[in-house]
């Protein structure tokens, strides 16, 4: 089974994306309260720029979910890279969840492990 590079930078990305996204609730907050007393309108760029940065990720999950599925890599990684990623672009109070998620993910996505087809496939020529 070959090893992807898609996978293991996905992975990285992902470890940023949780540093982003734990970073995202004191922006927020801290562009809200500047909103609140300088008459700004802060808080809309603020969070527009981390709602772009989930909902690319999940772009880049879904790259890594078809490559690994063409190599016989599990999916299990790239599809909670897609829902943690998902789950924040949704709303950035679903932020600690989607860190929780994405990981899970992570974790799968540095161990690539075969899917159960691949090896069943792998074994029956080996006999």
């Amino acid at each position: 089974m070959k090893r992807l590079k898609l996978n293991t930078l996905s992975a990285v990305w992902g470890i940023i994306e949780c540093v982003i996204f734990a970073v995202s609730w004191f922006a927020v907050i801290g562009a809200s309260f500047s909103d609140a007393f300088d008459k700004t309108h802060e808080n809309g760029s603020t969070a527009s720029f981390f709602y772009v940065v989930g909902w690319l990720s999940v772009v880049l999950f879904i790259a890594c979910a078809i490559q690994s599925h063409r190599h016989g890599i599990s999916l299990v990684g790239p599809v909670l890279g897609i829902i943690g990623s998902a789950l924040f672009g949704f709303s950035i109070a679903l932020a600690f969840p989607a860190i929780v998620v994405l990981i899970v993910g992570i974790v799968f996505l540095f161990l690539q492990h075969p899917t159960k087809k691949y090896q069943a496939t792998k074994s029956s020529i080996t006999k």
